[in-house]
Order: structure tokens, then C-alpha cells, then sequence
């Protein structure tokens, strides 16, 4: 199993060449408050945790007012000037324990951190839960562009004060919502991190929670029952793999451009009067199209510039279409609770999943709110001029995010700077479901290559994407390389191993920039935390 490893290895050196930088406090003594640039923090907490599961660190809670929760790990024994911010997904709402990245023993320890977004979520599904919003502007502003910000504040002054000194590189990641908050950040705080990873970005933040409600009711009928459900993806899945699998040249399970893929679900019509596990009804084939095509107005205005892609079939059990338990699907949650609590602005009428209307009229009174908690910008050029690096990625697989939406900023960012990928590199995985998992790929981490790019000048090439079994073994290994180039085939060797991959250009022009109702967004930035 050892050749389907193989791979670029990042080098990078630690802060400080081969020395370690030790704690100058007790860990207990990081207990207190303090005052940051237009509020105040506070640490509640501060344990030291012997190495078990992980490096022995120092434990650390707090909050920084009115409510924004963190989380941080400060490791005791290799530490070596660096920290990393995660963000958090969903409609956040959970401090979830930040993981120290797998960077090898030549890196050495990083401090980490996570944040609530401001609010705890309610319930068992927490990072759908949006009660906390109903009349909290406050919280909404956290949680919008607050948070992330005023922790990296936070998280810097403690990393200080247990260390004799901040932090020499900086670093955020996230994905989903998270990885809104790396382009946030960018965008509005450009001097927090020196490196942002921004993974399936949830960047247009109301227009994708539009598209949530669309993906919900375009799969349910009038009587409230799912339209395409669970028991026809295998075979619609397989229907698109036996027709696009090919196209790019290898058959091996995955499509490496979607776009490049014209599947049409005619072919799987059942017959007149069938409703079968291998076959479409005209109703579930009226739905399939719908959902490659994405949402548009009555007048054929697109609400959203992507829909969902071919081949991400077997992704949209439980996003989309309902799977055994019985519970909502995840957009039917995300969107109900975003237009009920979030969407609008307080004391003004809202919509629900229920009722919204698909129009440019609606769409245009969400992001009255919605603008607060945008990414769109395309001015990141204060990022860009305090040496800041940008890695964003997605998976073609991606069920909840459209990867074109991401393209399309993408393209419209590189309109401004002839020269972005020297400081801005998309990648596109293919295959990959939501911010993981997938039939064949199912997981990449560009923190290595994001390090190097920052500290040693060394733009990433590649970056590593692997496929894990059910009982978490590698399997599959390839290459990712920055967009527009894809990863083809040299005809020698295994197919599950990246060494046996390398970069080709794209068959023709890519074309990315979409015509949709939220251009004028791009234009429009969002507030700022004092």
C-alpha cells in the first residue's frame, strides 16, 4: 500500500530553524480577562492536558463579549510560532474541539483554535439551528462576520502571554461556512491571517440558502411527499458514470470535469405505469433535470449561477432526497431555519421553506440582511498586498455547495489581476461530496502546501487528495492541480496512485463567469467588526 502514498513532500521550516519556543507562563496563570480594540475578552479556563491522543498542551476556554466562544490548544513541548484558526460549518452554533494538523515532525506544533460563531445552536442538530437569531442582532452580527475576527484577536493576545510573544505566521481554514469565513477574512480583515485555506465556500450566503429551499422543494409534491427518492440514485448514478465516466479519457469511477458531462435521464423513463427501484418516472426525471439545470425565476432568471453536478448523485441522499430516518433533509433545515430566524432584518416579515417565492423580487429583500454576512467582494487587494496566500478548493462531487459558484468568483477575482495565482490557486477534487467524503476521493488538506506557500515562497503546484474505505484505509491517491489544469493519466502503473499522474490543460476555454441575479452582491461589501 506504501505506492498509492506517494506524493509531492512539502517542505517547510519551522519559524524558527530547528529550535522550539516554550511556554514563559503556567498554563493556569492564562486565567483573567483583558481588553481587545472595541470589546473585551475573557479566559474562563486554562488546564494542562498530559500527551495522550494528542501533543500535550495547554487547554484553553473563553469568550470574547457579548458571547463568542473559543477554544485553544496551546502545545507545551513544540510549538514553533504558528497558529491555525479553524472556522466552523453549518449555521455554527457548537464549539467543537479544534484538531492539531497533521504537518509531520519537521514542522512541529501549532496552537489552535475554534469559535461558536457567538450562540449556541439548540437541539441535536446544533449547526442547523437558527433560535438563537430571532431578535439578536448582536448574535447575528457574530455569527455573520464578528466572530472569526475578534478570536483571532483573542486567540493571538493569550498565544502572547504563554509564549513571551504572538504568533510569527497565522493561519485560518474552514469549509462549508468556514470556508465564507476564510474569504471573509480576506475580503474585510486582511491583515488577520497570513494564510487562509477556503474550502467548498459558502460565500454567497443567501443566494446558497435560496438554493437550499429550491433543492427541498423542487424534490417534494404537492402532498408533501419526496418526488426522487432514495431506492433511484444508485441507478441514476450509474446511468451518468456508464455515459461521462470515459471522457476524460481513463475509466475509473470518477468524472475530472462535470461540465464536459451532457447525461440527459431520458433514457432511465420507466415504463408507462412503472414506479421502479432502476427506472425514472416522468416526474422524477422532470426533478432530475431541474437539479442538474439549477434554480431560476419564472422568466428563466437565474437565481443561483450552478445547479447540482452530474455524478454527485449518490451524495444528495439526506441533503435532497429523505433517507431512512424519517428526519428533514439537511436543506429543508438549513433553509427553514435561515429564512424564519436569519435571513431577514428583525421586526420585518419572513419568509419560510414553506413559502418563499422564487423571484428576484425575494431574492433581492434576503440579501437586505443577507449582504451582512457576504463574501463576494472581489477586492482583495489589501489582502493580497500584505503578502497574504489564498488556497480554495472544492470537490465536483459537492451535493450542498455548487463548485461552478466558486468558479464563477473565481473568474470574475482573476478580471482584476493578471498575475492572481501567484497569490490566490483554486483546486477542484474530483468527485468529492460537501467539505468530504465521496465514492472514490473523499478528502484533501492543503495545510502543508498552504505553509510553504507563505513561509518559503513556494507556490503549490499540487496538492493531495486521497479515497478512504469504510474502515478508513487508503485506496486512492491523485494529484489535484491548480484550475484550469486537471490531473491525466502517463499510462504506467496503478491508477489508484498520484505518482502516476500529471498536469494537463483544459480541453478548451472554461467560461466560467455566469449570468445570474446576484451580480450587483460582488459590488456591495459587507459590515466590519470595529
Amino acid at each position: 500500500m506504501a505506492s498509492l502514498l506517494a506524493a509531492v513532500v512539502v517542505a517547510v521550516a519551522p519559524a524558527e530553524e530547528g529550535t522550539t519556543i516554550r511556554p514563559v507562563a503556567e498554563c493556569s496563570e492564562l486565567v483573567g480577562e483583558f481588553d481587545l480594540p472595541g470589546t473585551r475578552a475573557h479566559v474562563t479556563q486554562a488546564e494542562p492536558v498530559p500527551e495522550r491522543n494528542e501533543p500535550a498542551h495547554c487547554a484553553v476556554l473563553g469568550y470574547v463579549e457579548p458571547e463568542v466562544r473559543f477554544q485553544l490548544k496551546l502545545p507545551t513541548t513544540d510549538y514553533t510560532g504558528r497558529y491555525l484558526q479553524y472556522g466552523c460549518g453549518g449555521l455554527c452554533g457548537e464549539l467543537v474541539p479544534p484538531a492539531f494538523p497533521d504537518c509531520g515532525p519537521e514542522i512541529g506544533g501549532l496552537a489552535v483554535a475554534a469559535t461558536d460563531g457567538g450562540h449556541v445552536g439548540q437541539g441535536p442538530m446544533r449547526s442547523s439551528d437558527g433560535r438563537w437569531a430571532a431578535a439578536n442582532q448582536a448574535a447575528r452580527d457574530d455569527f455573520a462576520f464578528r466572530a472569526p475576527h475578534v478570536v483571532s484577536m483573542a486567540a493571538k493576545r493569550v498565544i502572547e502571554d504563554f509564549y513571551g510573544e504572538p504568533p510569527a505566521f497565522s493561519y485560518f481554514a474552514g469549509c462549508s461556512n468556514g470556508g465564507r469565513e476564510g474569504l471573509l477574512l480576506a475580503q474585510r480583515y486582511p491583515h488577520d491571517f497570513d494564510g487562509i485555506i477556503a474550502g467548498s465556500p459558502a460565500n454567497y450566503q443567501s443566494p446558497v440558502m435560496i438554493y437550499q429551499a429550491w433543492l427541498s422543494r423542487t424534490n417534494t409534491d404537492p402532498n408533501g411527499r419526496p418526488v426522487l427518492t432514495a431506492d433511484q440514485l444508485p441507478a441514476l448514478h450509474d446511468a451518468v458514470m456508464r455515459h461521462c465516466d470515459r471522457i476524460d479519457g481513463l475509466v475509473d469511477g470518477q468524472i475530472d470535469d462535470p461540465r464536459r458531462c451532457d447525461y440527459d435521464p431520458a433514457p432511465l423513463l420507466c415504463p408507462a405505469g412503472a414506479d421502479q427501484p432502476t427506472c425514472l418516472t416522468p416526474a422524477q426525471v422532470d426533478v432530475v433535470r431541474r437539479l442538474y439545470a439549477g434554480p431560476t425565476d419564472a422568466h428563466g432568471v437565474r437565481l443561483y449561477p450552478a445547479g447540482q453536478e452530474r455524478g454527485s448523485e449518490l451524495a444528495w441522499l439526506g441533503w435532497l432526497v429523505p433517507d431512512e430516518s424519517g428526519n428533514p433533509t439537511l436543506s429543508a433545515r438549513l433553509a427553514d431555519n435561515f429564512l424564519k430566524q436569519i435571513g431577514y432584518p428583525i421586526g420585518t416579515p419572513h419568509s419560510s421553506l414553506a413559502d418563499i417565492g422564487f423571484t428576484v423580487q425575494e431574492f433581492i429583500r434576503l440579501n437586505a440582511e443577507g449582504v451582512r454576512g457576504s463574501a463576494m467582494s472581489l477586492d482583495l487587494g489589501e489582502f493580497r498586498r500584505a503578502g497574504g496566500r489564498l488556497i480554495l478548493w472544492h470537490g465536483w462531487g459537492d451535493q450542498g455547495i455548487p463548485p461552478r459558484g466558486l468558479l464563477d468568483y473565481y473568474e470574475r477575482l482573476a478580471r482584476g489581476d493578471d498575475d492572481i495565482r501567484s497569490w490566490a490557486r483554486v483546486f477542484m477534487v474530483p468527485g468529492m461530496y460537501h467539505c468530504g467524503g465521496g465514492d472514490k476521493l473523499t478528502g484533501v488538506d492543503p495545510i502543508r502546501e498552504l505553509l510553504a506557500w507563505v513561509e518559503q515562497g513556494t507556490a503549490p503546484d499540487r496538492i493531495l487528495a486521497t479515497g478512504r474505505d469504510a474502515s478508513g484505509e487508503v485506496v486512492r491517491t491523485r494529484p489535484v492541480f491548480p484550475y484550469p489544469l486537471t490531473a491525466r493519466y502517463d499510462g504506467t502503473g496503478s491508477i489508484d496512485d498520484a505518482a502516476n499522474f500529471e498536469p494537463a490543460p483544459p480541453s478548451g476555454p472554461t467560461g466560467d463567469a455566469v449570468d445570474w441575479v446576484g451580480l450587483y452582491l460582488h459590488r456591495k461589501p459587507g459590515p466590519v467588526a470595529p
